[in-house]
């Protein structure tokens, strides 16, 4: 009898049922003398010895200054040595790390400061025209007034301690190297209790994925998910110590921070950091000078390395595997990639922030043509089906259907938001992605579309939702909604449709400059269209298709419309 589209995947490897820090320190033991930890940008360069030792010294300060189990500790910061330190630290101690991603303004910052009730929370410090600092007291003016540790504020009434990630005495703030000093206060064998106290299934990570809701949801996952994921990921590239893995992608999305630094941790590989953020210049001298074996990156970056002018003059020869993921993959890009920069063994990995990420990937020993033209076939230890949406059935081998997930890597809820949840998670504990999909005889899988009015510009996951939401605070604005469009370099841009207020005129610089400060960059509309309708159905729903379409034909992108992907 047909399965249908149905499949469970298999393995030789039992998952892992240790908690991050078990994990830490048994590679540590195994590889102490192997690079852990190169942060190029900052000359920085740890052995897994000394990677573990400076963990441990963070989690004793973390203790010091009160921070318990289930306590959620956010860091606001780029790609810099102390992320990965704090990403295990808090594993370490059992408190729940919340990524806030640095690209946030006050607005985004202030959301999730409360939302995820964050008590203690580290902030770097200015890059370029970004002052971290500066916009934390403008969300949070009382820090000033504070002693370290000692934070009252109304606005946020869970948060006590914030840490300047950098030395530079901050107003209110624990300076890094404060935090480490108190370190001393804590022992050794009380850090070890606070780690045997600890389960593999308890949540560790609070990651951000915008929602149709308007907000930012908080996707929790434990231990157990994200460890397993990582590891599956890098038994996927056939890592190993000998392995170095440059990683332009950034921490606080689940890319960085599982498929590249727990699939890392996991394997004994080394963790090599280029840049703050991603410059195509850095990577290529980055994988040349430290003979880099695999490199991490969404289809964006592999398109700005190859293009770069400087690309001839570096040396790919090192390199062998890595992942392209977070949007669609161009074919063609896939295929340069495998001629031009070496990488015979890249694979694609398609998942989502609910799912630790990953649910389905290509392997180093499929077929170039499976390896460009599908996302691969589901994870060990990982079930997968595709449904009708309607129906909730199972649909035949080959048709398309919503794609759904089950197993350790799905996540325990969105933080405190019960009605999300239950509207992602069905009783059985299927992950509704949202994403439709094949499956094929062989089991591999292919993205067709999305069910959920989501965009993908660049890795970026972008619900138009929220930025509808937030425009909609524009006094001269009347009503908004947000699109899709294909864009050759992004995969896709964002493009408004805006109807003024009767008696006002707006200019599409007008509604960026109003976005400007105020929500993530890459959420500010490339487009701005104004209407003084909207397509709309018989029942009077928003036909967002047919505004895809219109935008398509009106801004000349049919070409960038007509690229294939995986």
């Amino acid at each position: 009898m047909d399965a249908g589209s149905y499949d469970c995947g298999t393995s030789t490897y039992p998952l892992l049922g240790y908690t991050i820090g078990e994990m830490l320190n048994r590679i540590a033991r195994k590889y102490p003398r192997t690079d852990a930890l190169v942060s190029v940008h900052q000359g920085i360069r740890y052995t897994y010895e000394e990677f573990l030792e400076r963990v441990n010294d963070l989690a004793r300060g973390l203790m010091a200054i009160g921070v318990e189990k289930g306590d959620r500790v956010g860091i606001w910061a780029m790609n810099h040595a102390e992320w990965v330190l704090t990403q295990c630290a808090t594993a370490k101690i059992g408190a729940i790390m919340v990524n806030i991603n640095p690209a946030y303004r006050t607005y985004e910052l202030e959301y999730v400061l409360k939302q995820a009730e964050i008590q203690t929370v580290i902030v770097q410090g200015r890059f370029k025209t970004s002052d971290y600092v500066g916009m934390f007291r403008e969300a949070c003016p009382e820090v000033d007034t504070s002693r370290p540790g000692h934070l009252e504020t109304e606005k946020f009434p869970f948060l006590k301690n914030v840490i300047f990630m950098g030395d530079e005495p901050q107003r209110g703030m624990f300076s890094w190297s404060q935090i480490i000093s108190r370190g001393r206060e804590v022992s050794k064998d009380e850090l070890i209790a606070r780690g045997e106290s600890l389960d593999f299934d308890d949540p560790i990570n609070i990651m951000y994925t915008s929602g149709t809701t308007g907000f930012p949801k908080g996707v929790v996952l434990s231990h157990h998910s994200i460890l397993n994921n990582g590891y599956i990921i890098g038994e996927g590239m056939n890592f190993s110590e000998k392995d170095r893995l440059c990683i332009p992608v950034p921490f606080y999305h689940c890319f960085g921070m599982v498929l590249s630094n727990i699939a890392c941790m996991t394997h004994g590989s080394t963790m090599v950091l280029p840049s703050p953020t991603f410059d195509a210049l850095e990577v290529l001298k980055t994988v040349e000078k430290e003979r880099c074996t695999a490199l991490h990156g969404v289809p964006t970056m592999f398109i700005a390395e190859l293009s770069h002018p400087d690309f001839p003059k570096y040396s790919m020869k090192t390199l062998r595997t890595g992942i392209m993921a977070g949007s669609p993959c161009p074919i063609e890009v896939m295929k340069e990639v495998n001629r031009k920069m070496n990488m015979s063994e890249i694979v694609i990995v398609y998942g989502q922030t609910e799912t630790a990420p990953g649910i389905t990937m290509t392997t180093t020993r499929d077929p170039l043509e499976r390896r460009v033209s599908t996302v691969g076939r589901v994870f060990p230890h990982t079930e997968i089906k595709i449904i009708d949406p309607k129906s909730g059935k199972v649909v035949p081998r080959g048709e398309i259907g919503e794609i759904c997930a089950r197993g350790y890597c799905v996540m325990k809820c969105y933080y405190h938001n019960p009605s999300a949840t239950n509207a992602t998670l069905d009783e059985n504990r299927w992950n509704h992605t949202g994403d439709l999909g094949t499956i094929d005889e062989e089991g591999y899988v292919k993205i067709v579309g999305r069910l959920k009015d989501m965009v993908i510009r660049g890795g970026e996951n972008i619900y138009p939702r929220e930025i509808e939401e937030f425009l909609h605070h524009h006094p001269k604005i009347a009503d908004v909604y947000v699109v899709g469009v294909p864009d050759v370099k992004y995969g896709e841009e964002l493009c408004a449709w805006v109807m003024a207020e009767n008696g006002h005129t707006l200019t599409e610089e007008e509604v960026r400059e109003f976005c400007r400060g105020k929500i993530a960059h890459y959420k500010i509309p490339r487009y701005v269209m104004f209407v003084t309708e909207f397509p709309m159905s018989i029942t009077g729903k928003i036909q967002k298709y047919k505004m895809r379409e219109a935008s398509i034909k009106a801004l000349g992108l049919e070409d960038a419309s007509k690229i294939e992907t995986a």
